[in-house]
């Protein structure tokens, strides 16, 4: 949401405007949660306006007042998470201390920290938002370039803090996609399209061993 023209130009608000800021703060993300809790509940082709506004318990006024429309919705819904995944996801990739054990980390933070947390938003991003138009489709790969991106910048570091090579440069570009490619379907069997196991901490560190396991015979480490 926009600052107010107050605030962008660095004026000092009143209290009473400073009150009616948070609020429409507020009625924002009460919207944008209602549209997240719908579209994971009834699909986006399936959910309304109407309905949305129903469960925020606004009008359906208030909710044009605040979004262009349902595709801005679920839009803005795909730039907060995708804040929240690279905030959680792509910066323990970026804080990992250069080794296989602190690479496996970053990967088990996906599955134990990501997924188990926020079920909802694995839904948006794998189910929800795949192939409604052409403009999602454009931010949900801008998410993924970034993602492979955090990815492939660890996967140098590890190399040279561990001194050794990859077999050439698109091989670390490789490795990241598939590890993305990986993570993406496991989160879309076993979250979206089927009932979410018990025991997905174990299903995600067996992929992670398995995607090391594959760097470790690509560059011929112990």
């Amino acid at each position: 949401m926009e600052k107010t023209s107050a605030a962008k130009n660095g004026e000092v608000l009143s209290r009473s405007a400073l009150r009616r800021q948070r609020e429409r703060e507020e009625r924002y993300q009460t919207i944008l949660k209602a549209a997240e809790s719908m579209f994971v509940k009834e699909g986006y082709h399936q959910t309304s306006i109407n309905k949305i506004a129903d469960l925020a318990e606004v009008s359906v006024g208030t909710v044009y007042f605040y979004f262009k429309n349902k595709e801005d919705l679920l839009i803005q819904l795909l730039d907060e998470i995708s804040y929240l995944f690279r905030s959680r996801v792509g910066a323990e990739f970026r804080n990992a201390d250069s080794t296989l054990e602190g690479f496996m980390n970053a990967g088990h933070m996906f599955f134990d920290e990501f997924c188990n947390k926020y079920p909802e938003k694995v839904a948006i991003m794998y189910r929800e938002s795949i192939g409604q138009s052409p403009l999602v489709d454009q931010y949900r790969e801008k998410l993924h370039n970034k993602s492979i991106q955090d990815i492939s910048a660890a996967l140098k570091r590890m190399s040279e803090n561990m001194n050794f090579r990859f077999p050439s440069e698109e091989s670390i570009e490789v490795i990241a996609v598939c590890i993305m490619g990986i993570y993406q379907n496991i989160a879309s069997h076993y979250m979206v399209s089927k009932e979410r196991p018990k025991n997905l901490e174990k299903i995600g560190r067996n992929a992670v061993s398995f995607l090391v396991g594959g760097i470790r015979d690509m560059c011929g480490l112990r």
